[in-house]
Order: C-alpha cells, then structure tokens, then sequence
C-alpha cells in the first residue's frame, strides 16, 4: 500500500473548517468543537424538522450529534427521506432518499437510530472519515462493532457496504482523537505494519510510565499526536518522554502539519524505524540503504524512488477496493 492511497481516502491534506467552529480546532472529520451552543444548534435543526414532510428523519453528521458525538450536525444539515416522497430542495438541507427508512428519537428530533447512523456514516464517508467517525462511536460505546456487522449482513446490496466492512475492519476502539486516527491510517494505508493503540509501558521495576497513542511492540518505538491540548502540558509531556527514553523506549512525536501537510516525510520516518515492514519489500526500509546515499543531491531523488515504488505498490493491492468506492 502507499502514500496515494492515503491521500486517496483522505489521510493527508486539510481536514476543512466549518463554520460552526473557531479556527485552530480542525479534526479529521472537519470539527472538534462547535462555536455555537448546543442549544443553539437544537432549535435550528428543531426549526428545520418543521419544514420537513412526513417519514423525514435526520441521518449522518446530523444524527450522530444528536446522539452525542462530536460531529457537525449543520454543514448542511442531514436528512433521510423515504424514496416516494417528493424530489424537492429545502434550502440548508442536504436530502438522500432512502429506500429503507429507519426511525428514533434523539434530543426530541426523529433520528436514524444509533447503528443505522454509523453505518451510514461508514459507507458514505471517506474511508479515513468512516474510520474516525466508528473509532469515535465505540469508543463513546454508542455502538458495538457486531452491531454493525450484523447491520451489514441484512444489508448486502446496499451502495458503500464494502467501504463500511473495511472501516469497520480498520477501527480501534481505544482511539481518543479523529487525528490520532488519521495518524495511524496514514501509516496503515501506507503498507507499514498495524501499530496497537494506547498500550500502557512499564520500565524495568513495573511501574507504569507512559501510554503513547501509538505502539510497536517488536521495535520499542512509541508515536505520539501533539494536538492543541500538548501544548498545555507540555511540562508533564516532557517528563514522560524522559521517563520512556530511560527506559529503552524510542518516541516519535507529530503534529497536525506533520500529518496533513508531510504525510511523505512521516511515513518514511516511521518505516525508517521498521526495517522489517510486512507487507512490503522490505528492501525499500532497509535502515542501511534508505537514506545512506551517494550525496545530498541524490537523497531527494532517492526519497521519491521509495515514495513512487509505494504508491505502484498501492495501485497493485487496492485496485479492487478502489473500483468498488467509485461504485459507491
């Protein structure tokens, strides 16, 4: 796999900000927190539920906010309509007919329920935004990934089904941010080795030091998301990366534009670091061979060798998965 199919689903490049949030706040799924009030964004989606005709329920981003998750429920807002009613647009409102409408009630608003709404937002979704949106949802527990999967198996010919089977395959449960799961899908979608999430270290004695958003076990390496929260503890964050790198640990830290502007840079960093890459050739993460070149001329045209023979590498493996998202 290779930095094209990261790029392709969304790992890299700008996450976008709404306007329901303050500028510096982005997330993999276009917001983390929302400069209006809830109950602000309440009464204008109850507003909008008034101009809705009979069966409409509020699907997607919109339903899940309304569920409790930290999506944008108004960039525009989400609706589901049964497939006979009238083809017309209401303006704010982003309308999909649906064939099977499914129906709850959140915050006093009819709501796709909780499983049909992450399975939606699993197969309409970008896959990294599906993957964030699933890690999201269990780990709020609002959904159990059998759940889903049962949802699957009575809804096979549904358009986006296989996307959703393989977010739901690339989910991690203990994932605390929409970016630490870009970060770890842009490694994944890479080809390198799936790293475990949130593993608490031990030095020698036992004594717990650290649990970095990132782990491979093999390596010792540890890969941390600085989002806007490290920068007020960065005393505390200093003295755990001591205390890990005393302890034999080896710790990659990366920001937001690390991510979403040096995806290349990050992923040959790491694979730097996993010289025994599965999945790949390993020769391409050769520690010896990888950087070690004839002149510093050369090393940017050796850097984008490695990065092209992973994106030949991605075109290889992915072509079936790609030709069923253009499907869907």
């Amino acid at each position: 796999m290779g930095l094209s199919t990261s790029r392709r689903h969304g790992a890299t490049g700008s996450p976008g900000i709404t306007s329901e949030q303050p500028a510096g706040r982005a997330s993999a799924m276009g917001s983390m927190r929302f400069a209006k009030s809830p109950i602000c964004l309440w009464s204008k989606l109850a507003a909008a539920a008034r101009r809705l005709p009979s069966g409409a329920v509020f699907s997607g981003r919109t339903a899940a906010w309304l569920h409790g998750l930290d999506h944008p429920p108004c960039s525009p807002i989400k609706v589901d309509l049964p497939i006979a009613s009238p083809r017309r647009g209401l303006a704010g409102i982003s309308i999909h007919h649906s064939a099977e409408i499914e129906s709850s009630i959140a915050k006093r608003l009819p709501v796709t329920p909780r499983v049909r709404t992450i399975a939606d937002l699993g197969r309409r979704l970008p896959l990294v935004e599906a993957v964030a949106a699933i890690d999201m949802a269990l780990r709020n527990r609002l959904v159990k990934a059998e759940q889903l999967n049962k949802w699957i198996a009575q809804h096979a010919g549904y358009r986006g089904i296989e996307r959703l089977r393989r977010a739901i395959n690339l989910a991690e449960p203990a994932t605390e941010s929409p970016m630490e799961t870009r970060l770890r899908l842009l490694l994944v979608l890479a080809g390198l080795p799936r790293p475990q999430v949130q593993v608490p270290l031990h030095d020698d004695k036992g004594q717990f030091i650290g649990r970095p958003d990132l782990y491979y076990l093999a390596q010792r390496l540890a890969l941390e998301y600085d989002g806007a929260i490290h920068r007020d503890t960065m005393t505390a964050d200093h003295r755990r990366q001591n205390r890990l790198i005393n302890a034999g640990y080896r710790l990659l830290r990366f920001t937001a534009a690390d991510v979403l502007s040096n995806p290349d840079s990050l992923v040959l960093l790491v694979a730097y670091d996993l010289p025994a890459a599965r999945g790949l050739d390993d020769a391409r993460f050769d520690g010896r061979n990888l950087f070690q070149v004839s002149s510093t001329r050369e090393q940017p045209r050796h850097v984008r060798r490695v990065r092209n023979r992973l994106e030949d590498h991605a075109r290889r493996v992915h072509q079936g998965d790609l030709r069923t998202r253009q499907r869907s």
